[in-house]
């Protein structure tokens, strides 16, 4: 088929977009100037997107348009697709179509963890043979991409609950036909599309509920909003987390009351290269060795050794993957080490995920200094509403910087007041400032800087490309 893609180089539009060329398809699409990595990784696949959105672009006729759900309907494409009347499909109905329909889909969903968890599994399924497919949002360390078709039955895939496109209001991940689902945790975000919590439960609903009798539900208890969806579930159960949690629900092979059925036994220590643990289950206790530091980590850990288990996965093969798994970039990824400073680079922006993020921090980096650069970027993180916990949070840290709330202006009165903010960290132990300006940050932080410290940006976005920056700066 002849595609083109309106908005084609979107987080998840992009690699669909190499899928469809993988699959034999003659793809084409526009966007606004693309810069790398997304600009290199369709030039590799042999695509040049059209810079700008013009009619003229859906020139020749194009046998199907995909549209992105950064799309309006008001882009001159989107109006011209529908003047026109040619086929259109949102990008997760794209994925359906043509990636999903003959594979069993390991959807990784929940407010926290999503990416990390879903390239964990991608890198677990392929070491030990199993030739995923996976299309992940981000950039794992040692795939060659985010993305592949893979051959085996399996296709991992990061299952986002925000909406797919201005003509499909549901969540994506009603979308991706369920075999497996992890559902690693669920808490309040996504304001601007769920403004009360009951509509965010709803979309995970479901999820849950596509799943078909014979899937796998993999579900973690720490989270009493994630338990309440377990008795939705038409399938088999299986618990993990910390704490107690437990269910009798799910079917006969679920766990019991009292305890999740894969749970931490003692702490999670941490290593040269990683974290260990010891997880408990049915069958006994196993230690696990993994890449990656934080005990969030360790949860995602226990998910996708569910996953691999159930479906078989030799045991000895996905302890190696898992002490082998280095991470995703852009999550607490290390960008430079200069003059004694380590700068760090995460896309924590929920209260939630700064704390466990800080937390890994600490036990990978004992007793030094750790300043925390906070961008509240996403319409979300710059709310009033979760100010206190955000603060909360962040005043683990030993020194936090804050920048200005990104969408000031669209937030109103809603916005919170970042030097409000910073009063309330200082009275909860941490040194805090409010800057003005991301330059201001930068400066400041640059001058603060001394040997031991850890610096670690937070953002959901490109923060001015505040990482590299500060390396840059410290290494000059």
């Amino acid at each position: 088929m002849n595609i083109h893609l309106i908005a084609i180089g979107g987080t998840g539009m992009a690699p669909l977009a190499c899928l469809l060329r993988d699959l034999g398809h003659d793809v084409r699409g526009s966007d606004g100037p693309l810069y790398p990595p997304t600009s290199d990784m369709l030039a590799r696949a042999g695509i040049e997107p059209l810079v700008g959105y013009d009619p003229t672009h859906l020139e020749p006729r194009p046998d199907l348009v995909i549209v992105g759900n950064a799309v309006p309907r008001t882009n001159p494409e989107a109006v011209a697709t529908e003047e026109l009347g040619l086929p259109r499909l949102s990008m997760p109905e794209a994925l359906d179509r043509f990636v999903l329909r003959d594979r069993k889909p390991l959807v990784v969903a929940g407010s926290h963890g999503k990416t990390t968890t879903t390239a964990m599994a991608a890198w677990v399924y392929s070491r030990a043979g199993a030739d995923p497919g996976y299309l992940i949002g981000g950039a794992p360390v040692g795939l060659a991409s985010g993305f592949a078709l893979g051959g085996g039955p399996r296709f991992a895939i990061e299952g986002d609950e925000y909406n797919a496109s201005y003509f499909d209001r549901g969540p994506k991940f009603w979308h991706y036909r369920p075999e497996t689902v992890i559902l690693t945790s669920l808490e309040h975000d996504h304001v601007d599309l769920y403004p009360d919590f009951e509509g965010l439960e709803r979309a995970f609903l479901g999820l849950v509920e596509r799943l078909p009798p014979t899937g796998l539900l993999i579900a973690c208890v720490d989270y009493p909003t994630v338990e309440r969806l377990l008795p939705a579930s038409p399938c088999r159960v299986v618990t993990y987390g910390v704490g107690a949690g437990g269910t009798e629900i799910g079917g006969p092979e679920s766990g019991g009351a009292g305890a999740a059925d894969v749970r931490l036994a003692g702490r999670v220590e941490s290593g040269e290269n990683g974290v260990s643990f010891e997880l408990e289950e049915a069958g006994g206790r196993q230690r696990i060795d993994l890449g990656v530091w934080g005990e969030h980590n360790a949860l995602n850990a226990m998910a996708v050794w569910a996953a691999a288990r159930a479906d078989g996965l030799e045991r000895d093969a996905v302890l190696e993957a898992l002490a082998t798994f280095r991470g995703v970039k852009r999550r607490l990824e290390v960008v430079g080490e200069a003059a004694g400073v380590v700068v760090i680079d995460d896309f924590a922006h929920h209260a939630s995920e700064v704390s466990a993020s800080l937390a890994a921090l600490r036990q990978r980096f004992p007793g030094r200094r750790l300043v925390a650069l906070f961008e509240p970027r996403s319409l979300s993180a710059g709310r009033r509403q979760f100010a206190a916990d955000l603060a909360a949070a962040l005043a683990s840290a030993d020194r936090v910087l804050l920048a200005p709330v990104f969408h000031r202006e669209r937030l109103g009165e809603d916005g919170f007041d970042p030097k409000e903010m910073a009063a309330d960290i200082e009275q909860q132990g941490a040194d805090a400032t409010a800057c003005t300006s991301n330059d201001e940050l930068a400066e400041t932080v640059l001058a603060e800087a001394m040997a031991g410290d850890v610096l670690v940006t937070m953002s959901s976005g490109s923060f001015d490309n505040m990482p590299r920056r500060l390396a840059d700066g410290l290494a000059g």
